[in-house]
């Protein structure tokens, strides 16, 4: 969430970021309401200080013996006059803190400007795109093919975008898991586990909610949510509390599974497992002092792509520009893997700074010391990484003309010696 000062002091900064986004948003009425809150919280203290000149006669008249009879009254109305505001206060809160749960994160002043995702821009490419040999095969193919991968089990048990792997396929998922996890603990993260389905507290304060609410899956019995990411209880981990500044940055990891309907996405390329429902994934958490959070932006992507170097896959980061962020984003990064059997980049990361957007809808301060006022910390999260396209970018990149899949060394033994699928 916005700070609202920005809405006083700066509405041009908040009209123009949210037009950069190319979001279409009532702001005008946001700012007429902001305006009229104010002018309502002015009389209403107006009111209270009459008051409290008025009771303060009635306690010298009455001490000296005069009649109070009129002033009562007048204090009464005075005291109606102000339930008034207050309702009329409230009812203008709960409308203003409504629209601004559906104003998304302005951009960092770096971000690119762009309309569409053809804005965003290539950072640096590490790794060579090797030619692709005559016969090379697509995941979803070689998968099958090698017994790892089964998808019409997945839609028979459940439903399109569900998957099942088998055998080595098993295998390589959980070995992927401890690998990721093993390299973000020697990074310094602490590893956590946590719930895979969370309150709509914790939804709305990393703002999946209400913006997003389509695309999860909502428990309507207990009103709980099946986590479209780690990010979601993780980040909440710290939900209304207070950091001491010297115990920063708080840096997290978490292996969860993830649900998303992706509601809107019919039509688009959903083979294999380029676009899944639910999906294995290892994510990072920080919670950083509000000064270094952009140096901490980068030193998460380098924690992100660490994980791709020793999977040995050709990668490139991109800095999505303007209209390409996620809701409650500032700045971010995707990191994408070259699959050469579908000839394709494969999102497998995002690395976002959030500012204090999500920390002032969870309340996560840093704690004051004499002479401060408290602030928000900046929170941020990477994939590091997520499962599908990883998997589909080792079957693709890593396949061989005789038709196995060379395993990248660094995981060899969290395979159990295995050197190939297949």
């Amino acid at each position: 969430m916005l700070d609202r000062r920005l809405i006083r002091e700066d509405p041009k900064q908040l009209i123009e970021g949210v037009k950069a986004r190319g979001i279409d948003l009532d702001i005008d009425r946001i700012i007429a309401l902001d305006k009229k809150l104010l002018e309502i919280m002015k009389a209403a203290e107006q009111l209270k200080h009459e008051r409290n000149v008025k009771t303060e006669e009635i306690a010298k008249k009455k001490r000296s013996g005069e009649n109070t009879g009129e002033l009562h009254n007048y204090l009464r109305t005075l005291s109606k006059r102000i339930k008034d505001y207050e309702a009329e206060d409230k009812e203008i809160s709960e409308e203003l803190d409504t629209l601004l749960l559906h104003v998304p994160n302005l951009p960092h002043h770096s971000v690119p400007v762009g309309t569409a995702a053809e804005g965003n821009v290539v950072v640096r490419a590490e790794g060579e795109i090797k030619e692709p040999f005559e016969d090379i095969k697509p995941h979803w193919e070689i998968g099958e093919r090698l017994g790892i991968l089964d998808l019409d089990a997945g839609r028979k048990v459940t439903g399109r975008g569900f998957v099942v792997f088998r055998g080595d396929g098993a295998l390589l998922c959980r070995a992927l898991i401890n690998m990721m996890l093993d390299i973000h603990v020697e990074q310094g993260y602490e590893e956590v586990v946590v719930p895979f389905v969370v309150n709509r507290d914790s939804m709305t304060g990393t703002g999946q909610l209400p913006k997003l609410g389509d695309d999860m899956y909502h428990c309507e019995i207990d009103d709980l949510f099946l986590i479209p990411t780690a990010e979601v209880p993780v980040t909440n981990l710290e939900r209304e509390s207070f950091t001491p500044a010297d115990k920063l940055p708080v840096k997290y990891v978490a292996y969860s599974p993830c649900f998303r309907r992706e509601a809107g996405s019919h039509g688009a390329d959903t083979r294999g497992l380029l676009r899944v429902h639910q999906f294995d994934k290892v994510e990072m958490v920080k919670m950083v002092y509000p000064d270094s959070s952009y140096n901490e932006l980068e030193s998460l992507v380098d924690d992100a792509t660490a994980v791709l170097d020793a999977l040995e896959l050709p990668y490139r980061i991109m800095e999505l520009c303007t209209a390409d962020l996620g809701f409650a984003a500032a700045k971010c990064y995707d990191l994408e893997i070259f699959a050469s059997g579908v000839h394709k980049w494969l999102e497998v990361s995002s690395c976002s700074n959030f500012e204090s957007f999500q920390a002032r809808r969870a309340g996560i301060k840093i704690k004051k010391t004499a002479g401060e006022k408290h602030r928000f910390v900046h929170t941020l999260n990477g994939s590091g990484l997520a499962l599908p396209r990883v998997i589909a970018g080792i079957l693709e990149c890593h396949q061989t003309p005789t038709g196995r899949v060379k395993i990248p060394q660094k995981l060899v033994p969290y395979m159990g010696g295995k050197d190939y699928l297949g």
